[in-house]
């Protein structure tokens, strides 16, 4: 009875790790996806001189607007919404992001945008790896970038006014530290998320790419700003 009974439990906890991997798998698929059409996107504002003039008129905040609108939509509903909805909403989101990125990228060269994708790429992998593997709990330090992420904002709309380089500077120091913390964090919740609720997989893996993926741009925006070569 006791072999029994270990070798059932020996399977159950092969097929949670098999589900598990195919899960994360699915993921980082979805958000590698996104990535590509942010990418085409960007490259489609960049060589549109009608799309940077609207990414870099008044009317690019109805962008920002939106965008807020699907990552709440898709948070509160994420158990929920249809999964063919939350990819609907998950791809219009890559395709606006890639709207606004676009507008940032044009003001960098294409060399320094590359150069600092990879670096953006590699700290995302691994502290992304960091979050999968590590059975220490992350909890204290998602709650320290939530905050952080709170306080960036606030500076952030205060610095609007204020128009200085320098608390522009410290904000996107502050951001690449929050982003890299979020990335470890994000990556043990959404891992945690499926061991507890299996059955909403699919749901889970879209707005678990969500996630990560805002973790990665906002990553690489911030890093862009501190290490990007601006155009002449």
């Amino acid at each position: 009875m006791n072999y029994q009974y270990q070798s059932q439990a020996h399977t159950r906890s092969r097929e949670i790790d098999e589900g598990l991997r195919a899960y994360m798998l699915r993921v980082y698929n979805y958000m590698f996806a996104a990535l590509v059409v942010t990418g085409l996107v960007s490259a489609i504002v960049l060589t549109s001189p009608a799309m940077l003039s609207f990414v870099q008129s008044p009317f690019i905040w109805v962008v920002f607007l939106a965008k807020v609108a699907i990552v709440w939509t898709m948070g509160a509903r994420v158990h929920t919404l249809k999964p063919s909805t939350s990819q609907a909403l998950f791809w219009v989101y890559s395709c606006l992001m890639g709207l606004v990125l676009g507008g940032i990228m044009y003001n960098y060269t294409g060399t320094s945008i590359t150069r600092v994708f990879f670096i953006a790429a590699s700290i995302f992998g691994a502290m992304s790896i960091y979050g999968y593997t590590t059975k220490k709990s992350l909890d204290t330090l998602g709650k320290l970038c939530f905050f952080g992420l709170i306080g960036m904002i606030v500076a952030g709309l205060v610095n609007i006014f204020l128009g200085s380089s320098m608390l522009h500077f410290l904000l996107s120091f502050a951001g690449v530290i929050i982003f890299t913390g979020l990335t470890a964090y994000d990556t043990q919740k959404i891992k945690e998320l499926y061991l507890h609720n299996s059955s909403a997989a699919h749901q889970l893996a879209v707005f678990g790419a969500l996630q990560l993926y805002m973790d990665f741009v906002y990553l690489f925006i911030y890093l862009l700003q501190i290490l990007g070569s601006h155009r002449d």
